[in-house]
């Protein structure tokens, strides 16, 4: 794969950091592209050695020239898109938050298909908030939602008019090291508490679809190579189980944590069913990892973490 050159926006949020570490330890040449300069999550995930293979990009996602100069200059082949404003960013600023999600969407295809003669593959973030509650189909709740949905939309339009064939994912709740923002973010914040032996409570309860950060990072990637024949949104599916039952997964892991972590039992306001089948369809079979071997692998990298100088145990329990 040393022809391959990866740019992965968003690469200091949690699923770009693990996409960064997949394609490293693959030998796979990475750039990332992110405004922010905090590297808490990739050193969270990877040692020194390792990050200074990735070669580090400062820029704003909705700068177009900036963003295409990085694309032309390094000769990139596939691009992972998951630069956004998650939810409750987006409620708070939410003239801020369409610029980065939909102006930096549409930064992304347009210099995607200026550059098809080496851009062979693009992927990035939808959401299952583009989804509504049980039933209600796509009748989000959300601006964020509504974003996730046009994105969509322009990936279509780009695939329509310009042969540009984009690939959507639309996680659900992700969780593993590094996840400590938005608002799927608790249940790995209660992962992280229950290691460093503190309460917590999870702010939802209900049915969830959960997927490990990492086995999220592979299906980007994935998704990324497919060279699909049309653009596409697809449900990515993951492991169904309850907020209870993560929580007695923790329990099971830290077992002096009993009764210390909780959950409210109001589940969240986007459904939990999905169609995974044609996206297993297009990547030829996707593996999720049990939720009760994540939790495990989850509790003791923090409980390794919180030993090293590396990690910021409060930063990322109350962010």
């Amino acid at each position: 794969m040393t022809d391959e050159r990866f740019l992965v926006t968003g690469a200091l949020g949690c699923i770009g950091a693990w996409s960064v570490k997949r394609l490293v330890d693959a030998g796979t040449p990475v750039w990332t592209y992110d405004l922010g300069s905090s590297k808490h999550r990739l050193e969270l995930i990877m040692d020194d050695e390792s990050l200074a293979k990735v070669n580090f990009v400062s820029g704003d996602i909705t700068d177009f020239d900036a963003f295409d100069r990085v694309v032309a200059d390094n000769g990139i082949t596939h691009i992972i898109h998951l630069a956004a404003f998650q939810v409750p960013f987006v409620r708070a600023q939410p003239v801020l938050g369409a610029q980065v999600n939909l102006v930096g969407m549409a930064v992304v295809l347009e210099s995607a298909k200026q550059h098809k003669d080496h851009v062979t593959g693009l992927a990035y973030a939808s959401s299952a908030a583009v989804y509504g509650p049980p039933g209600q189909g796509f009748q989000t709740t959300s601006l964020y939602g509504i974003h996730k949905q046009a994105k969509e939309g322009m990936a279509r339009i780009y695939s329509q008019d310009y042969g540009l064939h984009a690939v959507g994912l639309r996680p659900h709740t992700v969780y593993g090291p590094g996840r400590d923002q938005g608002m799927t973010s608790t249940p790995t914040k209660a992962m992280l508490a229950a290691a460093i032996g503190r309460p917590y409570h999870i702010t939802f309860g209900g049915t969830i679809l959960t997927e490990h950060a990492d086995d999220m990072a592979k299906v980007f990637i994935d998704s990324a190579r497919a060279n699909p024949s049309q653009a596409g949104a697809y449900d990515v599916g993951g492991n169904t189980v309850t907020v209870e039952e993560i929580v007695n997964e923790i329990n099971a892991a830290v077992p002096e944590m009993a009764g210390q972590i909780t959950y409210n039992p109001a589940p969240l306001a986007v459904s939990f069913t999905q169609d995974a089948e044609p996206l297993n369809d297009l990547l030829g079979g996707i593996t999720w990892r049990p939720v009760g071997e994540g939790v495990r692998q989850t509790i003791e990298h923090f409980r390794q973490a919180a030993k090293s100088d590396r990690f910021d145990v409060e930063r990322a329990i109350t962010t």
